[in-house]
C-alpha cells in the first residue's frame, strides 16, 4: 500500500488500511501480514511476527508483522509465508 507523496499525511492511507482490514474481515480472514514500515502499521493493532511460528521469504525482522483478526488463531498456525510473484517483480 502506498499514497503518492503529494497526497501523503492527509489521511488516505490510513483510511486504506482501516477498510482493508475491515474487508479482509468481513471476507472471514483470520489473520492479516504486512511487511511494511514500523512507525505506520502497529497504530493499527499490527505486532512484530517475531516469536509466533510465522517466517517470510525476505528475512524481515521488524518489518514483518501480524495482525489477529480472529483471536488466538497465531496459537494454531505457522510456517512461511510467501508473496505473490508481483510483489518480487516491483523489486520489494
Amino acid at each position: 500500500m502506498s499514497v503518492l507523496p503529494e497526497y501523503q499525511n492527509q489521511g488516505i492511507g490510513s483510511r486504506l488500511v482501516r477498510d482493508g482490514l475491515a474487508a479482509c474481515q468481513a471476507a472471514g480472514f483470520d489473520l492479516v501480514v504486512v511487511l511494511g514500515h514500523v512507525g505506520f502499521y502497529p497504530r493499527f493493532g499490527f505486532a512484530p511476527a517475531a516469536g509466533h511460528a510465522l517466517g517470510n521469504e525476505y528475512d524481515a525482522s521488524d518489518a514483518f508483522m501480524v495482525l489477529e483478526l480472529r483471536s488466538g488463531v497465531l496459537d494454531s498456525i505457522s510456517g512461511l509465508v510467501k508473496y505473490a510473484a508481483e510483489f518480487a517483480e516491483a523489486g520489494c
